[in-house]
């Protein structure tokens, strides 16, 4: 037998090998796509290096050990105090322009030094640290609580040496949290940095799925957050529900943003709602509009949906244009007439499916046993029963009682033996009918002779 061990299966009590394949964040949304890899010289124009933290924060440092850094390498970075630990995302001249899109000066004398790629050391500290975030934010919580502070602790971030540790927090009002950052340096033995962040940060940093079942924006690609109004949602026409409109954040939803530009473009090529439109019998107001089909509907009344009348925006320009001169058209429709709303019945496309196939008439699955009424009925094909009880013609026989102790008479009996013919009543020719037994009759008694 051969005792070799597989190649895929490995021992549970010894612990994985770190590298910096294990120990890179996944999921990142902060990537950036460097178009400029395939041109080997354009990674030599300066040595700023783009360094990315816990999938939230960034950094740029200074490469002046010239240490060859590709995208991907972990790298430990100057900190205050220690250092940290962080991945490469951009190098050579793309740091550049994100610097100029993120307005930070390329002569700041503050940019900070790489130090060296990261170590099988540093990496062993680095993951020890991200495994004390989670409870550490659930204590910094219970703490808080205790102090009776309007805050809430939405994330924990780790220095990569695990010498300080950032608490990013929420908060409606100012907080006074002098007091809350001594009971935690006494509990987690750490510099406390504490940082205040929004409702969409905190949705972007804890992430979930938004109502249109996919990963919410602010987590996997939103860097940085637009303020959304509720006019984008007037201009698209979108009924005011806070509970329609509002995010995981309480928030208005950021897709609101979307779209919007869009339906303002397409509105300035419509017709002002405010105009009403006047017809020799009726006073005709905006009710609703269809913003990509180009269609209008009319009301006349301003409060209720009443004799709504749908026309395209042409002929409204048309009569807006009449009542300008003080024409008053006949009616408000185009010659051709109005669009009437249209009523979509169901449609079969595919071929192989009908909202009828279950209302099918089903068939009766009866089963006649040949003896009785029953049987008989089973044989003709299932007609009604008549009034007198029976169908052969013998009005009133079934109401007599049965002879020679038996249920039924004996054409009855006679009848159930015979063989059927194409599951109907057993067809004879017309011009010879069927002879029937002759019905048992029971012996008079003697008459009592009479003694003298």
């Amino acid at each position: 037998m051969d005792n070799t061990k597989d190649n895929h299966t490995t021992n549970p009590s010894e612990k994985p090998q770190l590298t910096s394949e294990n120990c890179r964040r996944r999921g990142a949304k902060l990537e950036v796509y460097d178009w400029l890899a395939d041109i080997p010289e354009s990674h030599d124009d300066t040595d700023l290096v783009e360094v990315r933290f816990k999938n939230t924060r960034k950094g740029y440092y200074r490469n002046t050990t010239h240490i060859r850094l590709v995208p991907g390498d972990l790298v430990a970075v100057e900190a205050s105090p220690g250092h940290d630990i962080g991945e490469v995302t951009l190098t050579g001249r793309l740091v550049l322009l994100q610097m100029k899109k993120n307005n930070v000066k390329i002569d700041n004398p503050d940019l900070k030094r790489v130090y060296r790629k990261a170590k099988p050391n540093d990496l062993e500290k680095f993951e020890e640290a991200k495994a004390k975030e989670h409870d550490t934010m659930i204590r910094a919580r219970k703490i808080a609580e205790d102090l009776h502070l309007d805050m809430k602790i939405g994330d924990v971030e780790y220095q990569g040496d695990g010498n300080k540790a950032i608490f990013y927090y929420i908060a409606d009002e100012r907080v006074d949290f002098r007091q809350l950052i001594k009971v935690l340096a006494e509990v987690f033995r750490v510099r406390i940095e504490m940082k205040q962040i929004g409702a969409r940060q905190e949705a972007g940093r804890i992430g979930g799925l938004g109502p249109c079942g996919r990963q919410l924006c602010c987590s996997g690609w939103m860097t940085n957050f637009v303020s959304v109004a509720t006019s984008a949602a007037r201009y698209q026409d979108i009924a005011l529900n806070p509970q329609k409109l509002a995010g995981q954040c309480a928030k208005l939803k950021c897709c609101l943003n979307y779209e919007a530009d869009a339906y303002v473009e397409a509105q300035k090529r419509l017709p002002s709602r405010e105009i009403p439109l006047e017809t020799k019998l009726n006073t005709y107001y905006h009710f609703k509009t269809d913003i990509f089909k180009r269609e209008m509907s009319y009301s006349t009344d301003k409060s209720i949906a009443a004799n709504v009348v749908t026309v395209s925006a042409e002929r409204v320009f048309e009569v807006i244009a009449l009542n300008k001169k003080g024409i008053k058209p006949d009616t408000l429709e185009s010659e051709a007439g109005a669009r009437a709303p249209e009523r979509r019945e169901f449609e079969d496309v595919v071929g192989q499916d009908s909202l009828t196939r279950f209302d099918k008439a089903k068939k009766s699955k009866k089963k006649g046993n040949g003896g009785g009424n029953s049987g008989r009925r089973q044989q003709q094909g299932g007609e009604p029963r008549n009034k007198s009880g029976n169908n052969n013609g013998n009005r009133g026989q079934n109401n007599k009682p049965p002879r020679n102790g038996k249920k039924g008479g004996g054409d009855k009996e006679a009848n159930a033996q015979q063989p059927r013919k194409g599951g109907g009543e057993n067809q004879a020719p017309k011009s010879a009918p069927k002879p029937t037994a002759p019905k048992p009759t029971a012996p008079k008694p003697a008459a009592p002779e009479k003694k003298e």
